[in-house]
């Protein structure tokens, strides 16, 4: 007789990250019946969607001693996606209906965070996390088990240790700033920062602004902040930036290609051979992906921006299915995604756990 789900050894598993992967992984694994811990490092769940007004001491994010705010958000962010595509399959982020909640179909980053909190309580799932702890390191050792070392609040108490059966990766990737390198930076006279540290666009008022990128935060930004800048310059490889201008008639927003060099006197100058004195240069330009607390032995490695090697970008193959990561791909319909990220890691771990039940259907796997 073949075994069944309920001969397979319930595992206890850590998630990093309480943000929309840690949760839905979190509702996925308790529902097969495994024990889930997860390490959040704020003092609320909802990942990238708690918006924090404050920013980075170090515009650029190049300090690494410095306290990391880990919002990336600007207080006028929408999602670029209708909440039809954003919800989780067993619960729907459908409009409630309440004078205090957005109901537009793509609402403003704050309603997000609210649906994420119900579908927490709706499915019991804050009793799951633990709030202000940081995980320090998480490592491989004997019988491919983890050591999870956290790091309570402010790290006034001990570290403590614990070992976990598997380990479940939904740290994010919208923290640590991808910066360009321009020619001249260091002796160019303008402020230079990046879209992680962009909240409000009072702060930019009749100053000449240069955006690189044209991806979704470039785009936001530059129609943000034209409302009160002098002028607005995009750098980009793509034409979308002047489709933009057009489409919502801010004629102060003109686009260049990128940047070739800046000079002493403030100049800017675009590989067309234009020119622009500017007084801000803003990074539009994306986001690393930063696993430092991961020691795999080498297994997995973070290079040219990649993590890997991973199957179907979720599973080390050598490590499979006891480490998992939810939530890297970034050009997808992210809540669906992750939804099916957390079951393909669950149905690993079973087909993983009956290959070691006697008289497995699956021996090879």
């Amino acid at each position: 007789m073949s075994p069944t789900i309920s001969e397979i050894k319930s595992l206890n598993v850590a998630i990093i990250g309480a943000g929309a992967g840690g949760l839905v992984s979190a509702r996925e694994l308790r529902r097969e019946g495994h024990q889930v811990v997860v390490f959040e490092r704020q003092a609320q769940l909802g990942g990238t969607w708690v918006y924090n007004p404050g920013v980075e001491a170090d515009p650029l994010g190049s300090d690494p001693s410095r306290a990391i705010v880990h919002s990336s958000l600007y207080a006028s962010l929408r999602t670029n996606l209708p909440r039809e595509a954003m919800g989780f399959r067993a619960y729907p982020f459908v409009s409630t209906g309440q004078p205090h909640r957005d109901s537009r179909r793509f609402p403003g980053h704050q309603e997000v965070l609210l649906y994420l909190n119900d579908y927490a309580t709706e499915f019991g799932l804050t009793e799951l996390v633990r709030f202000e702890t940081e995980v320090v390191y998480a490592g491989l050792v004997e019988d491919g088990k983890w050591k999870v070392r956290s790091r309570r609040g402010n790290g006034v108490a001990d570290d403590v240790d614990e070992v976990f059966d598997a380990l479940v990766v939904c740290n994010g990737h919208y923290t640590e700033p991808r910066t360009a390198e321009i020619p001249g930076i260091d002796a160019w006279p303008g402020k230079q920062m990046h879209s992680h540290n962009y909240r409000i666009p009072e702060p930019y008022r009749d100053l000449v602004i240069i955006l690189i990128g044209s991806g979704p935060s470039a785009l936001d930004i530059s129609i943000d902040i034209a409302q009160v800048a002098k002028e607005v310059h995009v750098a980009s490889r793509s034409v979308e930036a002047e489709v933009l201008r057009k489409q919502f008639g801010y004629h102060h927003i003109q686009l260049h290609p990128m940047i070739e060099s800046v000079q002493k006197d403030g100049t800017v100058i675009f590989y067309d051979g234009s020119m622009v004195l500017a007084d801000v240069i803003l990074h539009c330009t994306g986001y690393k992906y930063h696993l430092p607390f991961l020691d795999t032995h080498g297994i997995v490695t973070v290079d040219d921006n990649c993590v890997g090697p991973l199957y179907k970008h979720i599973f080390p193959p050598v490590l499979a299915p006891r480490l998992s990561f939810v939530g890297l791909p970034w050009m997808v319909h992210i809540y669906s995604t992750f939804y099916v990220y957390a079951l393909v890691f669950i149905r690993m771990e079973v087909r993983h756990c009956l290959w070691l039940v006697p008289g497995s259907p699956f021996p090879h796997v």
